[in-house]
């Protein structure tokens, strides 16, 4: 019986002590943080996060070719004409220049020997045929072909996990 009172007397205690603040006058609540005030995305920014989706969509298979297609050219010429409004006193993008940002995204994306460019940056396996996405070392640019290597075989540098 003793136990008891004592767990009771012990438990009302702690229960005083952490609804204390709460009923304690004066004392200022805690202001609710702030949520972050994104600013809005530009036209360009939008138009080349909606290629970039486009492109997501048709290596995951939901998107065919001719819709792939279609979107990609209306989402290309909207990003070139946002681009080129933000640039206004600089001249026409060539269709070039165009090809060589595209080929600029596809080096800085693995390539499956398979399915081509994959749409994930840090992909180490493709994610419509699940085979290793060979490398390059940082240090020297030798190719990486092994799964799950730590060192490069050529320089010896560490690679990145």
């Amino acid at each position: 019986m003793t136990a008891l009172l004592v767990g009771t007397v012990l438990a009302l205690v702690a229960l005083a002590f952490v609804l204390h603040p709460l009923f304690r006058e004066g004392a200022p609540m805690p202001a609710a943080p702030e949520p972050a005030r994104d600013h809005e995305p530009s036209e360009r920014d939008r138009a080349i996060a909606a290629l970039r989706e486009v492109e997501f969509d048709r290596e995951t298979g939901k998107l065919s070719e001719s819709d792939y297609t279609a979107l990609k050219t209306t989402y290309t010429r909207q990003a070139l004409a946002a681009l080129r409004a933000e640039e206004s006193s600089a001249a026409a993008v060539p269709d070039d220049e165009v090809e060589a940002v595209i080929l600029a995204y596809r080096a800085r994306h693995a390539e499956c020997q398979t399915c081509g460019p994959r749409p994930e940056a840090d992909a180490a396996y493709c994610s419509s045929c699940g085979r290793y996405l060979a490398g390059a070392c940082g240090r020297c640019g030798a190719a990486i072909t092994e799964p799950g290597a730590r060192f490069c075989s050529v320089c010896g540098g560490t690679l990145a996990a």
